[in-house]
């Protein structure tokens, strides 16, 4: 199995067995995809994407938001996260570019983890405390959601280079193996051939 195929059973694997929405694409050379998700002001935005193959393993990142500005930027990046809070309500937009690349295709595996939405002002007349309990405990689910798709994202990185390095291993092993054979046949050529001249020379 190539390391393609390694990659793809990893994530399938990974990806059957959690709740995080990750997807994987592949980026042809001097093409860009993007993404969109429309949602309101204050809702916490957060992106993770690893280049799984192709080329030096690296990516071109843009985050925009519905006014065309630029949230974040990143060039030739092989991984990364960036977390962020929707400065107004409307469609943001992230994409990755492989228009740096000549003729390598890349493949990137990300996640876009959307937050609650902001709550609306409540009633004055309800109990502070009662509020600040409930606000406590939603930051706690919060951190924790976040804790959890963490470590999800890092197993796959963590699964993603261990298959890439067994493949160079192989890959090594093998070359070795022919390297070995090629020095067997130089030594053996040499000594047959030293055999003949002095051979050759006894006849004389």
């Amino acid at each position: 199995m190539n390391i393609y195929g390694q990659i793809v059973t990893i994530l399938v694997s990974i990806f059957s067995f959690s709740g995080i929405e990750c997807y994987f694409i592949n980026i042809d050379a001097h093409a860009e995809e993007c993404f969109f998700d429309k949602v309101s002001s204050g809702t916490k935005m957060s992106l993770m994407f690893e280049v799984a193959e192709g080329g030096f393993l690296d990516i071109d990142v843009k985050i925009s938001g519905p006014d065309g500005k630029s949230i974040y930027s990143g060039d030739r990046e092989s991984n990364g996260k960036y977390t962020f809070a929707a400065h107004m309500d409307g469609v943001y937009k992230y994409c990755f570019s492989n228009k740096m690349s000549t003729m390598t295709p890349k493949i990137v595996m990300f996640s876009m983890d959307l937050g609650d939405k902001p709550k609306e002002s409540k009633d004055m007349n309800t109990d502070e405390h009662h509020n600040k309990l409930e606000d406590m405990v939603n930051e706690l689910s919060t951190s924790l959601t976040g804790v959890k798709h963490e470590q999800e994202y890092m197993e796959v990185r963590e699964r993603i280079h261990r298959a890439i390095n067994d493949n160079t291993n192989s890959r090594v092993v093998l070359w070795s193996f022919f390297e070995a054979l090629v020095l067997v046949a130089m030594t053996l050529g040499q000594i047959y051939y030293l055999k003949r001249f002095f051979e050759v020379r006894r006849v004389v």
